[in-house]
């Protein structure tokens, strides 16, 4: 009730700007269905039943400007498989400094990939879903402040953004939820572009804390019992080792675009690391590439994660600490080793000026399970 009351209060507030004041409101929607291909199978949120309501979402943007550079905006999204939960996505103030120079403030996107903006827009790329194992980290928006600067350097069209800010809230560590906060979060992106192609960077660091104690590591044993157990038995220094309480995470990304004669190319990079715990260094990429033909545009991509567990942590005890903590130990630290390869094959339909049909058939490898899924998918995405 709390929610829908500052929701309303809110856009009471935009629809109740000054008479002077100029109001845009525009929004997307996506309407998609899917199954696996295998009773056992799960992946993506999908099961071997049709769901039509996993990964759709609806969503609603107001922008009002204010007049002398000033504008406030906020968005509102209602996702599938949150039961339609309406709740802010963004919500900022922005001020133009210069005719070069933006500044924002607010609940922000947090710039980690090429798409980051336009994620949850899917009519914004060809594909059905933007590449999981690297768009994958968990969150995707801060609070905090962000400053663009756009110019052109020599050939180059250039855009630099910093930003800064905090995050709160939840995280997804082996399948299971727990709060996460993210402090002193500062990071830059650069993106260089001309003609047919581009160049970005982004580099992002912050202070990672991970409330996982009460997170039960067997039946009535939480994390915090262990690591108190573990401590208790004189090993509190591998307790700092497992632990992420304020450790250093860094986050590096690197893409490129190139779009012509009707073909397209996109590819990521991406390396997250935090520092003393139990999370391991995640290495993941995708490259995609794709040929538009009027209206219709096939396109294929593949994806490759590589989360190697970090055994240094426990190899140095293997001598001196008892089995009974040594197998839980290497439990948790195994348990974030993840080796996978993923091929999509698609179709992209752009029917109608403002709305795009879609399929895609994705093919998950886990060579560490020696396990294979599939899932296929279709919908239609619409801006408006």
């Amino acid at each position: 009730m709390l929610k829908k009351s500052l929701i309303a209060a809110t856009l009471s507030t935009l629809l109740a700007a000054p008479a002077y004041a100029d109001l845009t409101i525009n929004g997307f929607a996506s309407i998609k269905a899917g199954m696996t291909l295998d009773s056992d199978d799960t992946l993506y949120g999908y099961e071997d039943s049709p769901d039509f309501k996993n990964e759709s979402l609806f969503a609603v943007q107001v922008m009002s400007d204010l007049g002398e550079k000033l504008s406030v905006t906020a968005q509102l999204m209602g996702r599938g498989n949150e039961d339609f939960d309406v709740g802010f996505e963004w919500a900022f103030i922005s001020y133009q400094l210069t005719d070069d120079v933006r500044i924002n403030a607010g609940r922000l996107r947090t710039p980690f990939y090429k798409y980051s903006d336009f994620r949850d827009v899917g009519y914004a790329y060809d594909w059905l879903r933007v590449p999981q194992g690297v768009y994958g980290l968990g969150f995707d928006n801060i609070e905090g402040v962000s400053l663009y600067h756009t110019t052109q350097l020599g050939s180059f069209d250039s855009s630099l953004q910093l930003v800064a800010g905090a995050y709160d809230g939840e995280a997804r560590i082996s399948g299971t939820d727990v709060n996460a906060e993210i402090e002193n979060i500062v990071g830059v992106t650069w993106e260089l572009g001309k003609d047919w192609y581009s160049f970005r960077a982004a580099y992002l660091i912050g202070k990672v804390s991970v409330g996982a104690e009460a997170v039960q590591l067997q039946p009535g044993v939480t994390f915090g019992d262990f690591f108190a157990g573990l401590s208790g038995a004189g090993f509190g220094a591998l307790v700092n080792e497992i632990d992420i309480n304020e450790e250093d995470g860094a986050f590096l990304g690197f893409g490129f675009t190139a779009d012509k004669n009707d073909w397209l190319l996109v590819a990521e990079y991406t390396l997250v690391e935090v520092d003393n715990s139990f999370i391991s260094d995640q290495k993941n990429f995708y490259v995609s590439i794709g040929h538009r033909f009027d209206s219709i545009t096939p396109y294929v991509s593949y994806e490759k994660e590589d989360n190697e567990a970090k055994t240094e942590i426990y190899t140095p005890y293997l001598a001196t600490l008892p089995p009974q903590l040594l197998l839980p130990v290497a439990g948790i630290v195994q348990s974030q080793a993840r080796e996978a390869t993923t091929y999509n094959i698609g179709l992209r339909y752009d029917f109608h000026p403002s709305a795009a049909f879609k399929v895609q058939y994705s093919s998950e490898d886990n060579e560490l399970a020696d396990l294979r899924q599939d899932v296929l998918a279709f919908g239609v995405d619409v801006v408006f």
